[in-house]
């Protein structure tokens, strides 16, 4: 075996658990990945603020509505569509629906990097 290949691992949820709720934080350095995700459990009106990331970000609705809004445009996206971001294009996503949203949020870095605007 090539010393360099990690051998196969699985990544149980309870260990990227975010809190006590069911979203989760996998960064992939931790793990030999060149990717990293956010899976997110949000409730109506939850969303994380506007920020951007020094890489594109991908995001993939799994159920629900989200309304996506990055830089001056705001989408909508519903169970099973894709829409994506541009490394530096702020951006930011709020579940626009009456039942849960459940999205994976699929970083193109192996390090996560996240700077949010309302921060000072």
């Amino acid at each position: 075996m090539n010393s360099t290949v990690r051998p196969a691992e699985v990544v149980h949820d309870a260990d990227i658990r975010i809190g006590t709720g069911r979203s989760r934080r996998f960064e992939g350095v931790a793990h030999g990945a060149d990717l990293s995700y956010f899976y997110v459990e949000n409730q109506p009106g939850e969303g994380p603020g506007m920020h951007w990331h020094p890489y594109s970000e991908t995001w993939v609705v799994l159920e629900g509505v989200a309304r996506i809004t990055r830089g001056d445009e705001t989408v909508l996206a519903e169970a099973g569509d894709t829409a994506t971001a541009a490394a530096y294009v702020p951006h930011a996503f709020v579940n626009a629906g009456t039942g849960v949203l459940r999205i994976l949020c699929i970083h193109a870095s192996a390090i996560m990097i996240q700077t949010f605007l309302d921060e000072d």
